[in-house]
């Protein structure tokens, strides 16, 4: 039987594979032991990108009515909190000739609207169930069904590390993905994350979302805008434009855009997607600012020279500059409201890294 995935290079590129794929592929092991009678070390499968793989079994267990075959999940070299995770199927065969996914250990249960799965039902997604069922029907002698059940041990202790809680997922992780690949560091996850939230938010009554940057940001928000429940507030990270292009497609009425220097900058200048990598803070767009501020020419040509957004705020502090933070905000409103693509009222507010309120447009006051 198969041992551990190999480790993970933080910055390497190894593909992996989806927990999906993995569930898809144990389940027609599962079956295929049933119908044969004969036990298996390896599966071939089709993932839902049509590509043929051939993944070896971690366990194979048959009773005779029943068979248990797990496969452990290798992520790649992605940071995926199921790396290593044992992906089990528990088939049973049936007389309807329909296959049926139960839940078990470990996977969510959804108690929200807004996912695409009905409330009630095991958290597994669309593509992943298609691609269970399919393979277990290839397996499957005409005629007959199946009842799958799909374990997943320390799946709840997994979930703590996503925001499943907050997506009305509870007991465990969800079962993913579209392609069935894992791509390190993909932005595509992170990207559906997202969109997902905002549907949830949505089908609960939410009208006003909250998107924040980060973990930290959000806390801050969530002192700020105390009247709103948890599930409107989002951290997009860094696709705030695919965010507010979907808030305005789902008719969301207005968005609270809650963040730090540095990204708010990016925004201000225009970038959707605020990456690092992807985009460098604009200090020539900070030294206009602060000019139209009221700042000294040394001050202007300080900022344009500054190491980060961060030492641009020092700067302007320590200069008495204050309303600069007020017409990045007003930046914010200004491009964020055109790429929405639709009416969206949309507030900008600007934190520093001890949560302090240093800017926002339009002004207004917040609870304590």
């Amino acid at each position: 039987m198969s041992d551990a995935p190999p480790a993970r290079d933080k910055r390497g590129t190894r593909t992996g594979f989806t927990t999906g794929a993995c569930a898809a592929a144990a389940a027609k092991a599962a079956t295929r032991v049933l119908v044969r009678g004969e036990r298996l070390t390896h599966v071939e499968t089709t993932l839902p990108n049509r590509q043929q793989v051939t993944f070896a079994l971690h366990r194979c267990e048959w009773d005779g009515e029943k068979v248990r075959c797990g496969i452990i999940k290798d992520a790649g070299d992605d940071p995926d909190c199921t790396h290593g995770a044992e992906l089990i199927a528990e088939v049973r065969l049936t007389d309807d000739g329909r296959v049926v996914l139960e839940r078990g250990e470990g996977v969510g249960l959804v108690t929200k609207d807004g996912l695409g799965l009905e409330v009630g039902s095991p958290a597994i997604n669309p593509v992943p169930r298609r691609n269970i069922t399919e393979m277990v029907e290839e397996e499957l002698p005409e005629g007959r069904g199946a009842i799958v059940t799909i374990h997943v041990p320390r799946g709840e202790e997994m979930a703590k590390e996503t925001l499943n809680a907050r997506l009305g997922i509870i007991g465990g992780i969800s079962i993913l993905g579209t392609s069935g690949i894992v791509r390190p560091y993909s932005t595509a996850a992170y990207k559906a994350s997202v969109v997902q939230a905002i549907d949830v938010a949505r089908a609960r009554g939410n009208t006003e979302l909250v998107f924040t940057t980060g973990g930290k940001s959000e806390k801050y928000a969530m002192g700020l805008l105390p009247h709103l429940s948890e599930e409107c507030f989002i951290q997009v990270g860094d696709f705030i434009g695919v965010a507010i292009r979907h808030a305005a497609r789902r008719q969301a009425t207005r968005v609270d855009v809650v963040g730090m220097m540095g990204k708010l900058s990016k925004m201000a200048d225009g970038r959707m997607q605020t990456h690092a990598a992807g985009s460098e803070v604009n200090m020539e767009l900070l030294a206009n600012l602060a000019a139209e501020a009221g700042a000294s020419e040394k001050l202007v040509a300080d900022i344009r020279t500054a190491n980060t957004a961060r030492h641009v705020l020092e700067l302007c502090a320590a200069n008495g500059l204050t309303h600069i933070t007020g017409l990045v905000c007003q930046r914010v409103v200004e491009q964020l409201t055109r790429h929405a693509g639709g009416p969206l009222e949309i507030h900008a507010t600007l934190v520093d890294f001890n949560g302090t309120l240093l800017g926002q447009y339009p002004e207004r006051r917040h609870a304590a």
